[in-house]
């Protein structure tokens, strides 16, 4: 998806004005006729570099997002944009040693699943819900994958669900 300047700002002031990622996916459509998928704009944010608004769900100490309803514990959705606010000491790393892959039985819950192996050999379980929240899972507790493993993650996910026809 390539937008011009006056659409990148756009978005940066919708995402400062507090708007969630389906109104500013709305937005687009309704006044620049830019069809895209919550994914696509999900990821157009980070790579505007703006931050969103929204909370993330309160986390139990197990890992779990608890829900607000009431309906007991959700998975704990791992938000992008904090991962990139802690900065990789040794730089941002090109993306090369970062492996996703698709499960073949999607787990419960989600419309895809997978892996992802980070370049300091950590695995995580992915998943994106039907609401387009993309959490992780990883096998070592409280891991933080470095900025540039993230931003590659993303870009090779995307490339991944593209290739499958998401």
């Amino acid at each position: 998806m390539q937008l011009n300047d006056t659409q990148k700002q756009a978005v940066r002031q919708w995402v400062a004005e507090g708007c969630s990622l389906t109104e500013i996916q709305k937005r687009l459509r309704d006044q620049f006729g830019v069809s895209a998928t919550f994914l696509d704009v999900r990821f157009l944010v980070l790579d505007l570099g703006a931050a969103l608004k929204d909370q993330a769900p309160p986390v139990s100490a197990a890992g779990l997002a608890v829900d607000k309803n009431g309906g007991g514990p959700a998975e704990a959705e791992a938000e992008p944009d904090d991962v990139l606010d802690e900065q990789d000491a040794a730089g941002v790393d090109a993306g090369g040693s970062v492996s996703v892959s698709l499960d073949r039985i999607v787990k419960p819950g989600a419309v895809v699943s997978g892996t992802v192996r980070f370049s300091d050999g950590v695995t995580a379980a992915w998943m994106l819900d039907q609401v387009g929240r993309l959490a992780l899972e990883a096998s070592k507790p409280k891991y933080r994958p470095s900025a540039g493993d993230i931003q590659a993650f993303q870009m090779k996910l995307r490339t991944l669900l593209q290739d499958q026809g998401f």
